[in-house]
């Protein structure tokens, strides 16, 4: 017998433990937010679209929120047009803005749903411009130093956040058996582009969706304690508690940010979970074990 051969057995178990998790979220919504090591590691990324295949299969409507920032960094290294950023945010120009659009809403958009349509689903691609489904702002960023009276408003160009969600769009394609794909790109009513963080954007559409779930793939394994173990289960009480005092710091605290308003926006659950394990989705949705963070507005199944 093939030493890689499954036993039929286990496929069995794996299958009998996943019924009732189909049962439950069947007909639910999912907005994944797509991007790191998830998208730039070939196994990861064929196992990506192949979860986003199996989940509408079996009645979930995975709506589907991608980031590209290293793709949109290696273009414009090649045109030779420099990159700055502004507390972790990229300084958006119009030349650059023009470059972003390439990027995310033309390679990297176009490239996830060729990838979808390739395991078998059925993809739409769509930037937020499209219906004007995203409606953004330019986002303020203020920078005080103690020798400062007031702070200073710095302006980043066409760097956006989120002022409203229309679903029209987005409901009737799920409904029509698509999976919808979108780049984070807003319009104002001026009709100018804005580049809007894809876990914000992720975030804003669970709570317009009334989304069963929000899954923020990223690339370590899950929000950890001070003991460096990854905190299983968290009430938005508890995650409050741990930013207050300070666990939650750093590069993460934005993203657990957007997960907990998330929540509190009336998200069933949020999750952050390790994109770097391939079929994390699944993993998260479909066993006891997960593998990830799940966040939850109520203190039941909080843990570690």
């Amino acid at each position: 017998m093939n030493e890689h051969a499954r036993d039929p057995r286990l496929v069995v178990e794996i299958l009998s433990e996943a019924l009732p998790y189909i049962q439950r979220f069947s007909g639910k919504t999912v907005v994944v937010k797509y991007g790191g090591n998830a998208m730039t590691e070939d196994p990861l990324i064929d196992s990506f679209a192949r979860d986003m295949v199996l989940m509408k299969e079996v009645g979930i409507n995975p709506v589907v929120v991608h980031g590209g920032g290293p793709q949109i960094g290696d273009l414009l290294e090649r045109l030779n047009i420099e990159s700055r950023f502004v507390g972790g945010m990229r300084v958006t120009d119009a030349e650059t803005m023009d470059v972003v659009e390439m990027v995310l809403g033309g390679l990297v958009n176009k490239s996830i749903v060729n990838l979808i349509n390739r395991s078998g689903g059925k993809a739409i691609g769509l930037t937020g411009k499209d219906g004007a489904q995203i409606t953004a702002r330019q986002l303020r960023v203020e920078h005080q130093s103690p020798e400062m009276t007031a702070p200073e408003i710095i302006d980043i160009g066409h760097v956006g956040e989120v002022e409203h969600i229309a679903t029209d769009l987005i409901e009737m394609l799920t409904a029509r058996d698509f999976i919808p794909v979108i780049a984070p790109i807003g319009v104002d009513a001026e009709g100018h582009s804005y580049n809007i963080n894809a876990d914000l954007v992720a975030g804003k559409v669970a709570e317009a969706l009334s989304a069963e779930k929000l899954m923020l793939l990223t690339n370590v394994a899950g929000l950890m304690n001070a003991e460096d173990e990854v905190m299983t289960g968290l009430s938005t009480a508890q995650v409050d508690a741990l930013i207050s005092d300070g666990t939650i710091h750093g590069g993460m605290l934005p993203k657990i940010r957007c997960a907990l308003d998330a929540v509190k926006g009336g998200v069933a659950s949020s999750h952050i979970i390790d994109g770097r394990v391939p079929h994390a989705t699944l993993l998260e949705i479909f066993t006891n074990a997960g593998v990830g963070t799940l966040i939850t507005d109520t203190d039941e199944g909080a843990a570690d």
